[in-house]
């Protein structure tokens, strides 16, 4: 082989262009080294890299012909063996997607993104929307702004760069995730959810507690708690120490009004239709677990179990509290009993209780978290609802209409 030519194509798409310019290539005796094709609001941009032993003069002069008959612009570019041999030696480099999600995303996050990623040494491969297209007359139609950046090479800094997304959540209102590209994160097969203040929007110990007249005192201790500043188990049994003498009658009227997250719905309605396995493992109470178990369709419900004697609670609950060691073995046991890799596995939590679940999983996605949580688990969700996650498995809005409908 001893020529190489990129052929560039440009210009506005239609049906059979690929094809009839495929068609010339087909007849003369030449190599496809690589192939790439994409489109941009109908603006087509194709490029084919060839090699070929025969005289091309023929070959390029159909080409030409062709695109004019096209309408489209055929240009040519020599490539040297060297390149070609540095490009081929660059296949072996680690990959990562980085997602950056927001409900709208400007030229100055774009900008932020990528200047990050060239600072880490890192190469843009490809960049996809995710997202659907925003109409003009109606930009509220669109819940989310998501593009997806394939790169590669190794982070010069990892933890600086990650500390650089987490900062434009706060100061851009946008959302970067960083997840090395291989075939676990293609393959995700469990998501576990911790449920008060992540699957719900409050927590379920505070809603008792207001019932029971104990509701500051309560809520006061489970914002230390959640923030990691005291011991789970010690503070779980003192809030439920609280709550002796409530009537179980208010059970169930708390669990037909637990409010769901944004995208909770949305989100297992996908995850269910494509076969995920979910779970809830929540240091909160089975009992509100098991409803929205029922509700949502979920596989597995791991939670605490409230002692209830003569309709009465009694402020203890059965068998051992599940702490963050034991929603860490939990998560493992559901993937063991499932015959799942852990890398295949997403867990999703706010809390500091929340973290030994997430370093387990291959994905560990701190959502809506407290700042101890964010800066510590591998991924953030801020910005976005809970169906957010589904950007970051790579599934694109126009995937998921036939599992919502």
């Amino acid at each position: 082989m001893k020529e190489l030519v990129m052929i560039k194509v440009a210009g506005r798409d239609k049906p059979g262009i690929t094809a009839a310019l495929t068609d010339v290539l087909a007849r003369y005796d030449i190599t496809i080294l690589d192939i790439g094709q994409a489109v941009i609001h109908r603006m087509l941009s194709l490029g084919i890299l060839i090699g070929y032993d025969v005289d091309a003069g023929p070959l390029f002069r159909d080409l030409l012909y062709a695109g004019h008959e096209l309408g489209v612009k055929v240009r040519f570019k020599p490539v040297k063996p060297e390149e070609y041999s540095d490009w081929v030696s660059r296949q072996g480099k680690p990959r990562y997607i980085i997602t950056m999600l927001g409900r709208r995303l400007g030229s100055n996050a774009l900008a932020k993104v990528t200047h990050a990623i060239a600072e880490q040494g890192m190469n843009i491969d490809d960049i996809v929307r995710l997202s659907g297209r925003v109409p003009l007359d109606k930009p509220d139609a669109v819940t989310y702004s998501c593009v997806e950046f394939m790169v590669r090479g190794e982070p010069s800094d990892p933890d600086g760069m990650r500390s650089t997304f987490l900062e434009l959540t706060s100061t851009l209102g946008v959302d970067v995730s960083f997840q090395r590209d291989d075939i676990y994160r293609r393959n995700r097969r469990l998501v576990a959810f911790d449920m008060d203040s992540t699957l719900i929007q409050v927590e379920v110990i505070d809603q008792l507690a207001a019932a029971a007249g104990v509701g500051d005192k309560v809520a006061s201790i489970t914002e230390r708690a959640m923030r990691g500043e005291l011991d789970f188990a010690a503070s779980f049994r003192e809030r439920l120490g609280l709550l002796k003498g409530l009537d179980a009658s208010v059970l169930e009227k708390i669990a037909e009004e637990l409010p769901l997250t944004e995208g909770a719905e949305r989100l297992f309605k996908v995850l269910n239709a494509l076969g995920f396995k979910t779970a809830i493992i929540s240091g909160g109470f089975q009992y509100f677990g098991n409803y929205l178990k029922a509700k949502l369709g979920v596989d597995y419900v791991c939670a605490n179990q409230l002692e209830v004697v003569d309709g009465k609670v009694t402020g203890e609950v059965q068998g051992r509290i599940v702490d963050a060691e034991r929603k860490a073995e939990f998560l493992q046991e559901i993937a063991a009993q499932e015959g799942i890799d852990l890398r295949q596995v997403i867990a999703v939590g706010d809390g500091a209780n929340d973290l030994p679940m997430l370093r387990v999983a291959g994905l560990g996605i701190a959502f809506r978290a407290k700042p101890i949580v964010r800066e510590r688990a591998g991924n953030a969700l801020s910005v976005a609802g809970l169906d957010g996650i589904l950007y970051l498995i790579g599934v694109r809005d126009r995937e998921t209409l036939d599992a919502i409908d």
